[in-house]
């Protein structure tokens, strides 16, 4: 027990046992970060100890305060938190801090541990998502609170650190929420003037807080991070100020009470077993034990169980007068919360008939705007690019001007877009969307890893799919993109080859729950007769054979755009005698989740095969084999006119049937 326990205060020795047990968590690992916790626990204690409305016993309590901790690498501090505020998080957890199978990793992940909102630790991301769940929140303020029922009432927390604040899509999420006036969302800023490599000045040495105001931003600064009477002072009027997103630059010191305290040496490695006897004698806790936890400390800490289900209980009470009086919303928000879809929405999908081409960008808007009555947690909109990508409900109303519109115009902002649909997706109640080109998701691709990650529902729309888009030319024209978003793990790809693949692609899309990405057209193609084929069937399988002949002599294998001059090529090689069938191939996640015995009923062993797809064709060999071919991209576009681009390529069916020819013996 600690001899000193008189000399503390309850809130002290609260925060002072927060501190050690992350120092014993990164000490026993071996591995972690020290400083940030020891600096910043006041902060932490003060939000679950005080301010959050957050319930440890239910985690997702649909109108909890959500915190994310984007400066993941302080995951010891965030692990410590939830164990003392009463989560299901164990002291075995703690004591597993970054070991193989352990519920503790080293940055936070969404899944892994009750309490976790997302996961961060790519710096930067914990931000944008923050304003994605304030956009969330905002929202579905607007959706479904009425006069005396306020059911939608949180707020959204995140602490970060100059890292963050260095990192370009922070600068993309902050202008975003400032131009949205997210006023329940405040940010908690750990201005410690250390990085990893040394003082900030090194390589930081503006004023954040000038930035943020001009972002239209409410700024405060707090001089000492272990002045809880001023910390919540300022969290207060962060919470008044409601016409504004908040930030508070508080000034802490990282690894405070250490012999590194101020030194980035306390950042990225373990004090090491000297330097933590110091810390711990500093703060007067045995020098001898590790992951003490005085009594009187976890008394306090988990006053928050009461608290949390003290709060939950009045906002239940609530809700059952709302359900009594909004019977239909509060159906449609306890149904959304579960992640469910309305019964039959499908029903409201369209059927493309066969004649006019339609390009599956248009077709992906059509399919849209036809679901959006029956799915109406539908929520996003495109990087400055509505017009191009089709992504806007019509008629519909714009966010910003009304909280209850659909439409929100993220602008060219790339990053800070995906990143926000993951916090819109993980904050729960809506299936959000962004969308762009195709070939600028490399701005976003680390929002879309996380997405994948985290397995939220994130959809990503992107349009103008290959050099087909013609005269922009190759700064515009994705070819890498398809492959590298396939190998993300967990992540289902679509590239549909017409209007009714598109359709079939959005029916999966939001029935599973994972994130989804769509490749889609910028030209018209032509409609694949729904008659004649279960549309859905076959794109639900990943791959289907869309022209079939008795014992196929080749099979051409084709996604998106380039299935038409396969079907065109099988026809000139039917001319000539040549039996070809023709697989579209609209995802890849899809078919490798088909029993073998299907793959092989499309991809007959013994036959050749030759993928045909405008992009990279690293990756198609798994399909064709060794002795099969691929047409396909392994340099850059051109600029010309889209046509005259795919035929100077190889995409032409007189190339396909000549490539085919060489293969069937």
């Amino acid at each position: 027990m600690i001899s000193s326990l008189t000399d503390h205060s309850l809130d002290q020795l609260s925060i002072n046992t927060l501190r050690l047990l992350a120092v014993d968590e990164v000490e026993k690992a071996m591995s972690g970060h020290p400083g940030a916790p020891l600096g910043c626990a006041p902060m932490a204690y003060l939000l679950f100890h005080k301010l959050m409305k957050h319930n440890p016993a239910h985690s997702k309590w649909a109108d909890r305060d959500r915190f994310v901790l984007s400066n993941g690498h302080a995951s010891a501090l965030l692990y410590g938190t939830l164990f003392l505020s009463g989560y299901d998080v164990t002291m075995d957890d703690l004591r597993s801090f970054r070991q193989w199978g352990s519920r503790t990793p080293g940055h936070p992940e969404r899944g892994h541990l009750d309490g976790v909102e997302v996961t961060t630790g790519p710096l930067g991301q914990g931000i944008a998502m923050a304003v994605g769940m304030a956009i969330a929140e905002k929202h579905l303020a607007a959706v479904y609170n009425r006069p005396g029922f306020d059911v939608v009432n949180h707020h959204t927390y995140a602490m970060l650190g100059d890292g963050d604040l260095m990192e370009g899509v922070s600068h993309e999420a902050a202008s975003l929420a400032g131009t949205l006036a997210l006023g329940k969302l405040i940010f908690l800023y750990d201005d410690n003037q250390i990085s990893l490599d040394g003082p900030t000045s090194l390589s930081y040495t503006e004023d954040p807080l000038e930035r943020f105001a001009a972002y239209h931003w409410h700024v405060q600064r707090v001089a000492d991070g272990n002045d809880l009477a001023a910390l919540e002072a300022a969290i207060e009027a962060a919470k008044a100020e409601t016409g504004k997103p908040s930030i508070i630059a508080v000034r802490t010191i990282i690894g405070y009470g250490s012999p590194k305290a101020g030194s980035n040496k306390s950042h990225g490695e373990p004090l090491g077993a000297e330097a933590v006897a110091a810390t711990k004698k500093f703060f007067g806790f045995p020098e001898d034990q590790s992951f003490v936890v005085p009594d009187a400390a976890l008394a306090n800490w988990r006053k928050a169980v009461d608290r949390g289900a003290s709060l939950e209980a009045a906002w239940k009470k609530l809700f059952e007068g709302y359900r009594v009086a909004n019977p239909e919303l509060a159906e449609l928000f306890e149904r959304a919360q579960k992640g469910e879809l309305k019964a039959d929405w499908e029903k409201a999908i369209p059927s493309f008939p066969v004649g006019k081409a339609i390009a599956t960008r248009n077709a992906g808007g059509t399919v849209m705007n036809a679901i959006a009555g029956q799915v109406p947690e539908l929520f996003g909109g495109a990087a400055d690019l509505t017009s191009s990508t089709k992504t806007i409900f019509k008629p519909g109303a714009n966010f910003h001007e009304d909280p209850d519109g659909r439409n929100v115009f993220f602008g060219v902002r790339e990053f800070g877009m995906c990143a926000a649909v993951n916090g819109i997706a993980a904050h729960g109640g809506l299936i959000p969307f962004g969308s762009t080109f195709f070939v600028f998701s490399d701005y976003a691709k680390p929002a879309i890893r996380l997405a994948a990650l985290m397995q939220v529902h994130s959809l990503f729309v992107f349009t103008h799919d290959s050099v087909a888009l013609g005269e922009d030319g190759p700064t515009h024209q994705p070819i890498e993109q398809l492959m590298g978003f396939r190998a993300i793990p967990g992540l289902t790809d679509f590239r549909p080859a017409d209007a009714n693949e598109t359709a079939a692609a959005w029916k999966l899309a939001l029935e599973r729950k994972g994130p989804s990405f769509f490749a889609l057209s910028r030209q018209d193609l032509p409609v694949i007769d729904p008659a004649a084929h279960d549309l859905y069937a076959g794109v639900s399988k990943g791959a289907y054979v869309l022209e079939d002949a008795f014992k196929p002599q080749i099979v051409l294998i084709a996604t998106g755009s380039e299935v038409w001059p396969c079907v065109e090529a099988a026809k000139l090689l039917e001319a000539e005698g040549i039996v070809a069938r023709v697989v579209s191939f609209p995802s890849w996640k899809l078919f490798e989740e088909q029993s073998a015995e299907y793959k092989s009923s499309i991809l007959p062993a013994g036959v050749p095969r030759l993928a045909v797809e405008a992009g990279a064709t690293i990756g198609w060999w798994k399909y064709v084999g060794q002795d099969g071919d691929v047409i396909g991209l392994d340099r850059f576009g051109a600029s010309a006119p889209g046509p005259k681009v795919l035929a100077e390529l190889g995409f032409s069916a007189e190339n396909v049937a000549a490539r085919a020819r060489k293969l069937v013996k």
